[in-house]
């Protein structure tokens, strides 16, 4: 299936600030792969306030003006946009004026809950943010531990006026059969509003949004596909 003029809302792509892109080559590569798969605008989403990495909003800004310019000069028809996969802590608000959101005026904010537990505070933490006019969408669900036992956490969270993104590779098995049932659960009962790559390097995390998008059609229709790509398209 061919997907025209999509965004990818979720990708770490600029080279050598976290443990995506280790190289600009690789950037490049992951580039032309998204640009192949029909996306022609990418969120740059560096991990920032996690245990191993910080990046500021203005180095963010300026590696992702870098990046665009090796594209441009290669000639690469892609958008880069600069943003963050923010981690949830529990002083993240004192924090907003050096947080980016999906878009400049911070109404969408991803965010990353650790991998092994739901926080306690996420309830609040996701109240504070939509005082501050964010509406954060909490990455990954499907491979957090507290959710995969109980996704009624996650409805919990969406029913307070959060968002949810599924990554592709996951819903395509790259994380292993259980990640991937609970990907499309997820799916299938609308508890996630977003597909995009999270894609890291080549090697175990490529670009296979394309992939993923198919597979969701296959699985569910076209109607429940042209549902999720809405908050794809320019």
């Amino acid at each position: 299936m061919n997907f025209e003029k999509m965004v990818d809302l979720h990708c770490h792509i600029l080279p050598g600030i976290d443990d995506g892109s280790p190289n600009l080559e690789s950037s490049l590569q992951l580039a032309n792969d998204a640009v192949h798969d029909g996306v022609t605008h990418i969120l740059a989403t560096p991990h920032h306030l996690d245990n191993d990495y910080v990046n500021h909003a203005r180095d963010v800004i300026q590696a992702a003006d870098m990046f665009q310019a090796e594209l441009d000069s290669r000639k690469i028809p892609l958008t880069v946009f600069p943003s963050q996969e923010v981690h949830i802590n529990g002083n993240l608000v004192a924090h907003y004026d050096d947080l980016l959101g999906i878009d400049e005026t911070k109404k969408y904010m991803l965010l990353e809950f650790p991998h092994g537990e739901v926080p306690h505070y996420a309830d609040r933490l996701i109240f504070d943010l939509k005082k501050q006019g964010t509406t954060p969408v909490i990455v990954h669900p499907e491979r957090n531990k507290g959710i995969q036992n109980d996704l009624n956490l996650l409805y919990g969270f969406i029913k307070n006026g959060a968002l949810a993104q599924v990554t592709a590779t996951s819903y395509v098995g790259g994380f292993g059969e259980h990640v991937a049932k609970i990907s499309h659960q997820l799916v299938e009962n609308n508890l996630v509003q977003i597909v995009a790559s999270d894609a890291h390097a080549l090697k175990g995390r490529k670009f296979v949004l394309g992939e993923a998008l198919d597979k969701i059609a296959q699985d569910f229709g076209k109607k429940k596909l042209l549902n999720l790509k809405r908050m794809l398209k320019i």
